[in-house]
């Protein structure tokens, strides 16, 4: 019986992978590259002498290739921050065949990045998945249009032929197409068209409207040349919506686990370990910013430097200030991406009691507070970023 239990659970991952599946948010300038890093990153030598003992060895599975949307997890590996605190964590890369839901289920890593929603999708199909952080305090999802298109709002997407990668990454806007009362399914309201992972459908005017993340593919078209001016977009040119002022926003890039492996006493204090180790990092990408990208691209992004450049201070926009402190679920902001998501049929049922937890956040954070951490940037301030051509 145990093992039928298993192989339908491992079936309904498999369900998943196939709608859910995705680069997550941030994708490369041109479309996702067939030679995306497959081997682990690990950290190159610390000055530091490793701990009494032995390591402990974590993995951490990314939902895409390195670039600032994980930037405070490069820090912690690259400044030696899970090292100190006896780990030895192994960082996988994500691709586009690479669902970090289904690598956590199945035991290939202990801790997953992925969206909330998706978790709570494979939660519901039977994946046995917790969320225990959640660094991101808010969506960094728009839908971009010219400004000559006259889309302002989403009851301006009816008739129009509009951009989403699917794959997952399309619930905020079928959210904000429902309230707008716009049937995604039904073609006579709107044109849903299936967008590459870049811009070049919005810049040769194929489609209306473009998916785009704030750190990501907003800025490819910013980065673009306006053939009529012979210079840069700007981004009086783009009319945007975001998906935080429409009220469809869901939280993005939480941290999760499996169930069964976190129940275990010697696998929470792990976790408080690792939990650490990411604040920290995300700290460090805070208040290090420049040295922060100089980190992302030691790791060997596909993106150039002004691109990183732009994506880590829009990042960092997501994250601070975290008012409850780096890492802790706002209540508020799970139930508004709950309820989305049930409206919205992303899931059929509320999720049951115990998806996530913040007790070991909190443990993270307090031990970051009694070494006189800041972990609420409640003073935080973004950088001042010049866009460049081709994100060069």
């Amino acid at each position: 019986m145990k093992k039928f239990v298993m192989l339908s659970a491992l079936m309904a991952l498999l369900v998943i992978a196939g709608a859910c599946a995705t680069p997550p948010p941030a994708q490369p300038t041109a479309a996702p590259p067939t030679a995306a890093p497959a081997q682990a990153t690990t950290a190159p030598a610390q000055p530091t002498a490793a701990p009494s003992g032995a390591m402990t060895p974590v993995t951490l599975q990314l939902q895409w290739v390195p670039q600032s949307q994980f930037c405070g997890y490069y820090a912690a590996l690259d400044k030696g921050f899970w090292k100190e605190l006896g780990l030895d964590v192994t960082v996988k890369p994500g691709a586009v065949e690479i669902v970090p839901q289904q690598v956590v289920a199945t035991g290939g890593a202990e801790f997953g990045v992925a969206w909330l929603p998706k978790v709570l999708a494979s939660i519901e199909q039977g994946a046995d998945l917790v969320n225990v952080a959640q660094p991101f305090q808010r969506s960094g999802t728009l839908e971009v249009s010219w400004k000559d298109s006259g889309i302002t709002k989403p009851e301006d997407w009816r008739g129009k032929k509009v951009g989403t990668w699917g794959f997952g990454n399309e619930f905020e806007l079928f959210a904000a197409m429902r309230k707008a009362g716009i049937d995604p399914n039904n073609k006579s309201d709107v044109t849903v068209v299936n967008q590459p992972f870049d811009m070049s459908l919005l810049l040769n005017r194929e489609i209306d409207a473009a998916e785009a993340m704030t750190y990501n593919e907003y800025a490819q078209v910013l980065e673009a040349v306006n053939p009529k001016t012979g210079k840069l977009y700007q981004p009086e040119d783009l009319n945007v919506i975001n998906f935080n002022d429409v009220g469809t926003a869901m939280l993005q890039d939480g941290i999760f686990v499996r169930g069964d492996w976190i129940k275990e006493p010697a696998n929470q204090e792990t976790a408080v370990k690792f939990l650490q180790g990411a604040f920290k990092g995300w700290i460090y990408c805070r208040d290090n910013f420049d040295d922060a990208v100089a980190i992302v691209l030691k790791y060997g992004t596909t993106l150039g430097k002004g691109h990183q450049t732009w994506q880590l201070n829009e990042i960092n926009k997501l994250i601070w200030p975290s008012a409850n402190g780096v890492g802790i679920m706002d209540p508020a902001l799970y139930k508004q991406t709950a309820d989305i998501s049930q409206e919205f049929a992303v899931i059929k049922a509320a999720p049951k009691d115990g998806v996530y937890r913040t007790d070991l956040a909190q443990k993270a954070v307090d031990a970051l507070k009694a070494a006189g951490v800041d972990v609420t940037g409640a003073n935080y301030k973004p950088e001042t970023v010049e866009i460049t051509k081709g994100g060069e």
